[in-house]
């Protein structure tokens, strides 16, 4: 066995054994993976279906045609582009169609639970090649609409991208369609976390209120590394181009050929989201969340917003002194994967948030529920008590060194490889 496939073995082992709780990563089914790790991954396909650049497409087309029929019928939309390679290219993509060098858009903070292609300032091509408009939340980590509509009439953006990474409660869409409207600006509805949820319809759909609707499908959709750029009834309404005006930015604006293996693993987690099966998931995906979320609560841990109502939690760890850097890097000894997050109004620097995020779609699809999250609360909170101590020091320089000294102490910590033991027997019970 070569050294790649010793490793493949060791991520798969290390998958197995552990708590996937990253609320953007799930487990893809076995068919997906096989579309994904196949010799469609050979053929070269610049263009579109019907209008391809190389010869020997017609299959390709067939599968591409089919994941766009298959998403149109699933979120209720007139067009499709399956050709992005992962969410921020689609972003990008949707911003490079709809917009000049210099225009002024708008979105929430990545600190607020937003996305660094929303805008983030300064470091990111939505930041920087366009005057970007931030909006935060209030110190409860709740969105004010009144303070949106109220930025958003004094700024006027040309364009609204609005989506979350980090944000526990349903966006009203309804209320953001309304903005948008009420100055002319496009809205972008970015709901690559929740469109597994939207789709088993335990969180609010976009597309009625949005013109364009994007979105990866490798989270709660559980599918390939990809991504789906939507155009709405809404958005061909406001402009009947748009859907060419998406795809030219796509190809040849931004990207060459597609990656046709992708594509079809697209296809097959459509496929798969059409069954009665999957809307089960996402509900329980929801019931899990909700679960550890109380458990957590009870256990003295600061829940942003104090609940939520999707499939991922952020703990504000300010109340108890502690850096999501040691947090985090003690529940992965312990055999829970989370990860480091900043919090509203956090004033740590991003590298050093002061909070963690986690979610369920990965444990929901190895089929643990409410019985398994307050187990698995009772481990996070017996781990963050015994680091308690371990603070994270003020001076920059000496950081470095401190979660280096802190990785070495805690990968003997008999406590935590204790707790690891014990998740690893439950993953045994639970299996990929």
């Amino acid at each position: 066995m070569n050294k790649v496939s010793i490793l493949i073995k060791e991520e798969e082992k290390r998958q197995q054994d552990t708590l996937m709780m990253i609320p953007s990563e799930n487990y893809a089914s076995k068919e997906v993976r096989n579309a994904v790790g196949s010799i469609l991954m050979n053929k070269y396909s610049e263009g579109y279906a019907g209008k391809r650049y190389y010869q020997g497409n017609k299959i390709i087309d067939e599968i591409e045609n089919l994941a766009i029929e298959k998403a149109k019928k699933l979120f209720k939309v007139p067009h499709v582009n399956v050709q992005p390679y992962s969410g921020s290219p689609a972003n990008s993509a949707v911003l490079f169609a709809l917009l000049n060098e210099g225009d002024k858009i708008m979105g929430l903070k990545l600190s607020s639970g937003g996305h660094l292609t929303h805008g983030h300032p300064n470091i990111t091509f939505s930041g920087k090649f366009f005057k970007s408009i931030q909006f935060g939340t209030k110190d409860d980590g709740v969105i004010d609409y009144k303070v949106v509509e109220k930025l958003a009439k004094k700024e006027k953006p040309n364009l609204m991208i609005i989506g979350t990474t980090a944000y526990p409660l349903i966006l009203d869409w309804k209320k953001l369609g309304k903005i948008a409207d009420s100055i002319g600006a496009w809205l972008v509805a970015d709901i690559s976390h929740v469109s597994g949820l939207v789709l088993a319809g335990v969180y609010t759909s976009p597309v009625p209120f949005a013109h364009i609707v994007t979105t990866t499908t490798h989270k709660t959709l559980r599918g390939p590394r990809g991504a789906m750029i939507m155009v709405t009834s809404k958005g061909l309404k406001k402009d009947s181009e748009i859907a060419s005006k998406i795809d030219r930015a796509v190809f040849p604006g931004l990207q060459g050929g597609p990656h046709n293996n992708t594509t079809a693993g697209i296809a097959q987690c459509l496929i798969e989201a059409e069954s009665k099966e999957f809307k089960e998931y996402g509900k329980q995906i929801v019931k899990n969340a909700i679960s550890l979320a109380n458990e957590l609560t009870k256990g003295g841990l600061t829940i942003v917003t104090g609940k939520t109502q999707c499939h991922l939690i952020v703990i504000d760890l300010r109340p108890i002194g502690l850096s999501g850097n040691v947090v985090a890097e003690a529940l992965e000894v312990g055999g829970i994967v989370v990860n480091r997050n900043s919090v509203p109004n956090d004033v740590a620097p991003p590298f050093y948030p002061s909070g963690i995020r986690l979610g369920t779609p990965g444990v929901t699809t190895r089929g643990m529920k409410e019985k398994e999250m307050k187990l698995i609360s009772s481990w996070i909170i017996s781990i963050i008590k015994h680091i308690k101590n371990e603070k994270l020091p003020i001076e920059k320089n000496e950081r470095i060194l401190f979660m280096n000294n802190f990785r070495e102490k805690i990968s003997k910590d008999k406590f935590l490889i204790n707790i690891s033991k014990d998740v690893k027997s439950l993953c045994n019970k639970f299996l990929i």
